[in-house]
């Protein structure tokens, strides 16, 4: 069966007692139990819900897990997911990756005395030379956020496999639609399904799916010891979202193409970040691992000023924090997604203050396109101008 069939019969789609046409919101804390020494499968909401449960299967099934999990928000899902690990365990992660998970990644995890390096997953010799004795996991973002760096991940999971580690894969940008790690190796996989899966705009929700049972086992205990769940309202519209998931990548990646082809030839836009571009470093790897090159693009304007007189012209794109939305989103990373990464930090990994980071949405892309180069040209602004010179004339 192909994946765009499975997002709409995957066996969660129909509610197996009325036969409605979706899992009905379950608006239940407790549950009744009929006998108290074989209690029923679910007893307390934070423990298990039916709604969440069907969400968690769907997951699972569309990443090609034995399990998933579903938490409230995409924070949620990478820190339970990080709670796997102990006092001296050690991680390498990759160096160019979302400013939340770089936060307890540096100011959370070292409290409980776990270690972090962050190495060019790209460059695979750099990650093997950063294992160590005491070494747990390789954490990978790919394409990474924001200046899509792409990582060879079967390549990472040899490694892995090789000294006995966990791979976790942060998938958020591509979905199941366009790339599924554990298809490759990977041992855990991440989303935060608050962006594509989701779609709307609507919902902050996080997703896990997991290969071993063993490791199912230990992330449902934490899960449930934890209770950072998602609730039932946002498990419905989080399954909602995913039914129309392969059309809205689709449309969104092919206006994607067209935008980043066009920004790369405009003369004021410094440099593009897209894997679906030729000249992209890791368009051949990326093509091999996965599918499609997603919706999510970056561009550099050169510097500070010109990101702030291009974000004061634009019309069509949302200015705000988040990606994977019906409607297209103009993040300014230095002061939303990575504002938690310190400047020096940032440059480092090519997150500079001319940087901006587009997602797109499902408008026209001929209309995205004229809206966004009129304001990086400043016609818009000069057309003002005019207006009022001419007011005062």
């Amino acid at each position: 069966m192909k994946f765009e069939t499975r997002l709409l019969h995957n066996g969660n789609e129909i509610d197996p007692i009325t036969g409605a046409a979706s899992i009905p919101l379950y608006q239940a804390s407790t549950f009744h139990q009929a006998d108290v020494d074989q209690p029923g499968v679910y007893d307390y909401a934070r423990s298990g819900n039916p709604t969440r449960h069907a969400l968690e299967e769907t997951i699972a099934q569309l990443e090609g897990g034995c399990r998933g999990f579903a938490f409230a928000s995409g924070m949620a899902a990478i820190s339970s997911t990080l709670f796997l690990f102990s006092t001296g365990d050690h991680l390498v992660v990759s160096n160019d990756l979302y400013g939340g998970t770089f936060r307890v990644l540096t100011e959370v995890l070292p409290r409980m005395g776990i270690e972090a390096d962050f190495v060019d997953t790209t460059d695979l010799a750099a990650v093997e030379a950063a294992v160590k004795p005491h070494t747990r996991a390789i954490y990978v973002e790919t394409p990474s956020n924001p200046t899509l760096k792409v990582t060879d991940l079967r390549g990472i999971a040899e490694i892995a496999q090789r000294h006995g580690l966990l791979t976790v894969v942060d998938n958020t940008f591509l979905t199941p639609y366009f790339q599924r790690p554990l298809e490759l190796g990977a041992d855990i996989v991440i989303h935060s399904a608050t962006k594509f899966i989701g779609g709307h705009s609507d919902v902050v929700s996080g997703l896990v799916a997991v290969k071993d049972v063993d490791v199912a086992n230990r992330l449902y205990g934490l899960q449930n010891a934890l209770g950072a769940v998602l609730g039932v309202q946002d498990s419905w519209l989080t399954m909602r979202g995913l039914k129309t998931l392969a059309t809205r990548m689709e449309a969104a990646t092919a206006s994607a193409e067209r935008i980043a082809k066009a920004l790369s030839r405009h003369p004021q836009v410094k440099h593009v970040y897209y894997t679906g571009l030729p000249d992209h470093p890791g368009h051949q790897l990326q093509a091999s691992q996965a599918s499609g090159h997603g919706a999510v693009l970056s561009f550099d304007l050169g510097s500070g000023e010109k990101v702030r007189e291009v974000l004061s012209q634009v019309k069509l794109p949302l200015v705000a924090v988040s990606l994977g939305a019906v409607e297209s989103i103009l993040s300014y990373p230095a002061r939303m997604s990575h504002a938690a990464m310190p400047r020096s930090e940032r440059e480092v990994r090519g997150v500079t203050e001319g940087l901006l980071r587009l997602s797109v949405g499902l408008e026209d892309a001929g209309d995205l396109l004229e809206d966004l180069e009129q304001a990086i040209d400043g016609r818009r602004f000069v057309s003002i101008a005019s207006e009022w010179r001419a007011s005062i004339v």
